[in-house]
């Protein structure tokens, strides 16, 4: 048994596959998320295509799609928060981080998408991407030339700047 590529921890055959396969419908929102992921790492993008959203078909491009999951290693998928998306629920969010290499650069897809019912199939209507926060300091930051804080008398890029 291959255990799921979308992070559930259970195996592909009884998570993914199946809603991949057509042999089961996604229940909820955050199972159709998982499985578009799966549908990236085993390079189905006409699986993507079929669970976008009608309206929202025509712009959809899958030879792009087929490329960008061909040329990527898909590593890891975080569900980050889930909003609605239940079995009762007609609308329903899902934020997640799905990371993968491309041309041997990791990189992380951190995405807030919007998923909707609509004859008791869901589909992904679409998505927006998550912006880095900004941080925010407590305090001044340090210059490498400034005097190190822990108070040893250097300068922070001899010191504790390392």
């Amino acid at each position: 048994m291959t255990q799921c590529y979308c992070g559930s921890g259970r195996d592909f055959e009884t998570c993914c596959q199946p809603i991949l396969e057509a042999s089961q419908t996604a229940g909820t929102a955050e199972a159709l998320m998982r499985a578009r992921y799966s549908a990236f790492v085993i390079q189905q993008p006409e699986f993507l295509h079929e669970s976008l959203h009608p309206d929202h078909r025509k712009d959809h491009d899958v030879a792009a799609t087929r490329r960008w999951a061909m040329n990527s290693q898909w590593l890891d998928l975080e569900i980050v928060e889930v909003k609605g998306g239940g079995i009762d629920d007609k609308e329903g969010t899902v934020e997640f981080i799905a990371s993968y290499k491309e041309r041997d650069l990791l990189r992380k897809h951190h995405e807030l998408s919007h998923f909707s019912k609509s004859d008791g199939l869901w589909y992904f209507v679409d998505g927006e991407l998550v912006l880095p926060k900004t941080e925010v300091r407590d305090t001044p930051k340090v210059g490498r030339n400034d005097p190190c804080p822990c108070g040893s008398g250097k300068k922070y890029k001899k010191c504790c700047g390392r």
